[in-house]
This record gives structure tokens, sequence and C-alpha cells, in this order.
């Protein structure tokens, strides 16, 4: 589906059963080629660039989706008039607050990718490459990560939710904090599909998930899946190593 996914990977207002994650991909039974090199990724494609959708792309994805956001773009100046509970984490110069781990990471992320083709039911340490993704040995971070595994209800209307999903994209990409975001390709025989993203910390997905057209574009999507699971995950970087490993989410905020 589109952007809202960045931002339903959020904390969820209420709870996650209440409204499930907007996460939009529908199995259409078409056979994906998962012997290519990257995984059906879609490798050509720059992940710094804006994911774009349309109806047809929301509900039948072509390939899965790698987007890191520009962490060092600078951030529209009109941004105070926003109330103070949803305007952006800034640095004084008006960039996103972006810590050097966090660059490392978003470096390291380019070599994202699943490790499987069955990632939409694999534990999620297992489910992509981490062994692979390598940082500074000095450096020391935790980030928090967000998962949804899903499965689309046949026949739902996608309309409303695509036009709501357009508008909370930008509420997401302004909010600060996300450093990556992914999302795959339906399972052709399962219909299940998973979706991911990585937060400089939980406070920067809470905070994301305050504004307007997050929350309606939350609502809209509770008629739209038939099996939809949250997960909480951390990603620990250790100093004095160079990988990183996958623990899960114990409730406390992420150390940085």
């Amino acid at each position: 589906m589109g952007f809202t996914l960045v931002h339903s990977h959020a904390e969820p207002i209420r709870s996650e059963l209440q409204h499930p994650p907007y996460i939009g991909l529908v199995t259409d039974g078409t056979e994906h080629d998962y012997d290519n090199v990257g995984v059906g990724l879609g490798v050509e494609r720059n992940p710094h660039e804006l994911p774009m959708f349309n109806s047809e792309s929301l509900t039948n994805p072509p390939s899965t989706v790698l987007y890191l956001p520009p962490l060092l773009s600078s951030l529209p100046h009109d941004l105070g008039a926003l109330p103070l509970e949803q305007q952006p984490m800034l640095s004084e110069n008006r960039l996103p607050d972006i810590d050097p781990v966090s660059i490392s990471l978003h470096k390291a992320l380019h070599n994202f990718h699943p490790a499987t083709p069955y990632y939409a039911e694999a534990p999620y340490e297992e489910a992509f490459n981490w062994a692979e993704l390598e940082l500074p040995e000095d450096e020391e971070r935790e980030w928090y990560c967000v998962a949804f595994r899903s499965k689309r209800l046949p026949g739902s209307d996608s309309g409303p939710l695509y036009e709501a999903d357009k508008l909370a994209h930008e509420e997401a990409v302004l909010s600060g904090g996300l450093i990556m975001y992914w999302y795959g390709v339906p399972d052709p025989e399962t219909g299940m599909n998973l979706a991911t993203c990585i937060w400089q910390s939980r406070k920067h997905a809470v905070a994301a998930n305050s504004h307007p057209h997050h929350i309606r574009a939350m609502m809209l999507a509770a008629a739209s899946y038939e099996i939809y699971t949250l997960e909480r995950h951390k990603l620990r970087k250790l100093r004095g190593e160079r990988g990183v490993t996958v623990e899960p989410f114990d409730g406390t905020e992420v150390i940085w």
C-alpha cells in the first residue's frame, strides 16, 4: 500500500485490535520470481525516492519497496503553524534531529533485503539480512522497530484508504525520526504480507501517530484486513562489534 504504512508503523493510539495497520496489500495470485538477485526487491529503484502509488499498485504491488528518508534534508519553514504536539523534532538549524550512529545505520540499510521469500511468516530476526549489516565498531545504539503481518480482505475497497494514505504520507515524513520503511509483496499462496519500519526511538513513533490524516487512514483500514498482527522489536548495535542484533521490545525506551 502507500506511505501510510510508514505512519501506521507508529504506536497505535489505542489497541491495535481496534485499529488494524493499513498495509493495503492484497494477493492477486501472481507468481513472483524469488530466484533473481535481491529477492524481487526492485533493486534498481532509488531508495531515497518517495514511493509513488496509484489504485492499481495499492492493491497489486509489483515488487517490494525499500524507502530510506533523506535524513539530512531541511524541512519547510512554515511548520511552526502546526499545533505543538504535531510539530516535527528539529535541530536549531531546522534539520531533522538525527544522531551520527543512526546515519551509519541509514548507510548500512542500503543493503537491506529479505533473507527468505517466506518473510511474511518467518520470525522477524530471520526474515531479513540483519547479519549482513555492519556499522563502525566504536558505535553503540538501539532503535525501535515495528512490523505488521497482514492478509488483505478480498473485495475490500481501497479507494478512500488510498486518498487518506497520500495525506498521511506527508504527515509521516514531516514528523521525523523515521530511518527506514520496507514493505513486501503478499505471498502468492497464503496472501500474508509483512511490512516494517525502523524509528530512531519509540518516542518518534508515538509522535508520528498523533496526526489527523494518520488517524483517519487507520479508521478506514479497519474494514480492509482479514488478518493483522503487530510486533515490536529493538535493533541493537554494541560497541566493539560491527554487526547488529534483533531483540524483542521490552517496553522501555531505546538507548541512544
